[in-house]
């Protein structure tokens, strides 16, 4: 009888462990004090990229100091809706991608000129919500990163605003400066440097298996209600450059038509935030845990 009795305990437990996430559970909402709008400069020069420190350079750029949020991609839905440049139908937005150069290399699928997903609005892991009008935010979300998001969603936004996506390079070097380290913030990670599996922030909730997203810029070493974080900027100064989302960078290559992300995100082990490990899907790809930045030439 008692093991019966522990048997049926058991699977209690397994059950609720295994109950779905609320996805849209209240939040806690913090302000980082991490402005969305800023830019940082990254010199040109040499730097070493890669698991094997190989010597790179780039020209000189800036990239923003923190992923786009949920609403300033909100914003320019509005903006672009108003102007053309998006449409909205079969529960998605869409917009223009004058298409890539195919030769019919193994596995390459073809990407021609025509419209996009940009996001899904069907999705309920989606954070933007249309109402047949305008473009807003799911309240608590503001400050979060954009996330739900294709390639040609985080490129379309880069480019109405006169930016770009990073490439890869670029990428790399904005999070590691010029030296070895394999995170933004040095040699070790720790609980409070990122938001990523088993992190134990404020926004994971490890009885239901679910995290969430953290706002952008929130490991900079201030206390959340008791949660310490550490000042985990890069050598240039961004904020997320590991963990919470994966990033979209912006190169397009031969032969193939994957597009890669970087960074790590809020669903993977720490052992993926490391500068040089790469992640690729395909460019109409969403989800939950993926996101981008937008870089520029110099001013």
């Amino acid at each position: 009888m008692k093991r019966i009795l522990l048997t049926a305990a058991l699977l209690t437990v397994l059950l609720a462990a295994c109950a779905p996430v609320d996805l849209n559970a209240a939040i806690p909402a913090y302000d980082t004090g991490v402005d969305p709008e800023a830019w940082a400069q990254i010199p040109a020069g040499e730097f070493f990229s890669g698991q094997h420190n190989e010597v790179q350079s780039t020209a000189a750029y800036e990239i923003m100091v923190t992923n786009v949020t949920t609403a300033q991609y909100a914003a320019f839905l509005n903006a672009a809706l108003a102007d053309g440049t998006i449409r909205v139908e079969d529960g998605r937005v869409s917009g223009f991608y004058p298409g890539d150069v195919f030769r019919g290399y193994k596995h390459e699928e073809r990407i021609g000129a025509g419209d996009y997903i940009y996001i899904p609005l069907d999705d309920p892991s989606q954070r933007v919500k249309y109402d047949g009008a305008a473009f807003t935010v799911q309240p608590g979300y503001e400050n979060h990163p954009m996330t739900m998001v294709s390639w040609f969603g985080a490129r379309g936004y880069c480019e109405f605003n006169g930016d770009r996506l990073p490439t890869e390079l670029e990428w790399e070097k904005a999070a590691r400066g010029t030296d070895t380290r394999p995170f933004p913030w040095g040699d070790e990670i720790a609980h409070g440097n990122a938001n990523y599996y088993a992190s134990r922030d404020p926004f994971e909730d490890m009885n239901t298996f679910g995290s969430r997203t953290s706002p952008v810029g929130f490991y900079n070493g201030k206390t959340y209600d008791g949660y310490a974080t550490l000042d985990s900027a890069s050598p240039y100064g961004l904020y997320d450059m590991a963990g919470n989302v994966w990033q979209w960078t912006g190169d397009v290559y031969e032969n193939m038509h994957y597009r890669f992300m970087r960074g790590g995100s809020k669903d993977t082990y720490n052992m993926d935030l490391r500068i040089w490990v790469r992640n690729n899907a395909t460019p109409t790809y969403v989800s939950p845990g993926t996101g981008f930045r937008c870089a520029r030439d110099s001013q």
